[in-house]
């Protein structure tokens, strides 16, 4: 059956099929594309977790006020902060606990809001305590997010220092909780964190990946001698660590890391995003999805040169402060082969596992998407290069990615779909995985594929969108990619199912809100990329125009 043989005057297919929706889409990918050149640093969310240490660390910083206003606007009404599952809701809950005390404790802690601050940090302890660590608290599922085992038990002990100061320093509405102490989560201890604290207070060289989280160092974070900011200022490409190494005393006018804090800070108006800037990570993303999907959209000539010029022997890193891991790598390499300038992807070897690729060099676990993103970046390079590519380098290429291929579909649940440990929802796991192996796994990958497939279609939501905790568009354009990149041309059914998820992405396109949807993506806090996922929903409609034929 061709494509002209479809029913489209189904009623779910009259948005898809809308001539508006062509030049609708034409100006929203203008405009993002737009917003990676004025905005270079990236855009993210803010982080209860990240800003809940600022709140700590620099209550001198400008927008203080501001962050502790965030936090008591963003607590839920059971108390507890972030993601609706608590094991995600641990890290952000503790933190803005503890930065809640922070603030009652300091001289200025009776201010006006200081009754607001005490009833939202008492409402935030009995969260935390009959649910997250209290002595007759669940097991958590706690979620493989960055540096976890040491973030926890760290705001455990500030929270625990914090309360037992309240019995020299009481506060209005927490006399009960003076001299309380909180336990660690079930099966959680502090071996890890006080082992890593050691090798900091040794002077040891610390490793760059444990970087990003040193403000679980305490106070041997301050100015940390064998540590100096990026070019941009930052340390550990995160505003929290940054604090640590600053510390509570005063900073010098001329400090790189108290500007890198200020930029930052302006871009919420106070609160702040976990890792950033994400400039190469962006980017790529961003690009290689639109170019994917066909997406028209003039390359401005710097977006590329800032994909090429980080690259070395290790590929590239995420962010200034961060190491080279394979996932940016990969995500770099693709999207230079989509845009005609392909770069050879050699560097990707150096992550090569007996089994699989790491993220990067002593990864503690594996990623599913940073396997499926190995794949293309080898699959597409090899299609870039055709008959031009050595015949040597040819073979090693494919040789990586069929073992990338293996893993992948020897990881994949027998549902027919993936998870993975850099997003929340399978939708995003199982759509890297299947377009992956589509386009680069061989024959051998059709029934993986055909599964995902039929698991995707089965997991629609009454009102056409797909969603972990809840209908998203972000998930659903994922699930709308899968569906139109795996497939050949698409049936009835398939089309039916994209036609029904078509007006909350277009929804989404005319009035994105990026409060609106639960960030997803995994940092030390959930964090929500917002020009990765606006170019998510900008590639599902338009394939989804491509397959239904936009007039």
């Amino acid at each position: 059956m061709s494509i002209d043989d479809h029913p489209l005057t189904d009623p779910a297919l009259s948005a898809v099929g809308d001539p508006a929706v062509r030049p609708r889409l034409a100006a929203a990918t203008e405009e993002l594309i737009d917003g990676l050149v004025a905005r270079p640093w990236g855009q993210a969310s803010p982080s209860v977790y990240e800003t809940g240490r600022l709140v700590t660390f620099v209550p001198w910083l400008s927008g203080h006020a501001e962050r502790v206003r965030f936090l008591l606007e963003t607590q839920r009404p059971d108390g507890a902060w972030g993601a609706p599952d608590d094991g995600y809701a641990i890290v952000p809950t503790l933190s803005a606990t503890e930065a809640l005390l922070s603030v009652l404790a300091a001289p200025d802690g009776a201010r006006a809001d200081g009754a607001a601050v005490a009833h939202a940090a008492v409402r935030a302890l009995a969260a935390v305590s009959a649910r997250m660590c209290g002595p007759s608290a669940p097991a958590l599922d706690l979620p493989d997010l960055p540096a976890v085992e040491l973030i926890v038990p760290a705001l455990v002990e500030r929270i625990n220092a914090s309360l037992q100061s309240l019995r020299e320093r009481p506060v209005p509405g927490l006399e009960v909780w003076a001299g309380y102490a909180l336990p660690l989560p079930a099966g959680m201890d502090s071996a890890k964190l006080d082992l890593v604290r050691s090798l900091l207070a040794s002077g040891a060289d610390v490793p760059q990946k444990l970087v990003h989280a040193l403000e679980i160092a305490g106070p041997a974070a301050a100015g940390l001698p064998d540590l100096s900011p990026e070019p941009t200022g930052t340390i550990g490409a995160s505003p929290a660590a940054t604090a640590a190494w600053l510390g509570h005393g005063p900073v010098e006018p001329s400090s790189p890391a108290r500007w890198y804090l200020e930029t930052v800070v302006a871009e919420h108006g106070g609160p702040v995003p976990c890792g950033f800037p994400l400039t190469v990570f962006e980017r790529g993303w961003v690009l290689a999805w639109l170019a994917r999907a066909d997406v028209p959209f003039a390359v401005p000539p710097e977006l590329v040169l800032s994909l090429t010029t980080p690259l070395g022997p290790l590929g590239t890193s995420a962010a200034d402060g961060l190491p080279a891991d394979a996932d940016t790598t990969s995500g770099a390499l693709y999207a230079l082969a989509l845009l005609g300038a392909p770069h050879p992807p050699d560097a990707l070897h150096a992550y090569e596992l007996d089994a699989h690729f790491c993220t990067w060099q002593g990864e503690d676990g594996a990623s599913i998407t940073t396997n499926a993103h190995v794949l293309e970046a080898f699959g597409q390079y090899m299609t870039a290069r055709g008959d031009a590519l050595d015949g040597a380098d040819a073979a090693r290429y494919a040789a990586s990615a069929r073992k990338a291929a293996r893993w992948l579909r020897g990881q994949q649940a027998p549902d027919g779909s993936w998870l993975d440990r850099w997003h929340a929802s399978p939708f995003y796991a199982t759509a890297c995985a299947a377009v992956a192996l589509a386009g680069f796994g061989g024959p051998e990958s059709g029934g993986a594929v055909a599964a995902a497939r039929r698991w995707v279609l089965d997991a629609q939501r009454e009102d056409g969108s797909w969603g972990h905790w809840e209908g998203t568009a972000e998930e659903t354009a994922y699930a709308v990619q899968l569906l139109l990149l795996t497939g050949g041309i698409p049936d009835t059914g398939t089309l039916r199912a994209v036609g029904r998820a078509c007006p909350l992405l277009l929804r989404s396109l005319a009035a994105p809100d990026d409060d609106a949807e639960p960030a997803m993506w995994h940092d030390k806090d959930l964090y929500r990329p917002a020009a990765i996922v606006r170019a998510a929903v900008i590639s599902a409609l338009a394939l989804a125009g491509a397959a239904t034929d936009f007039r």
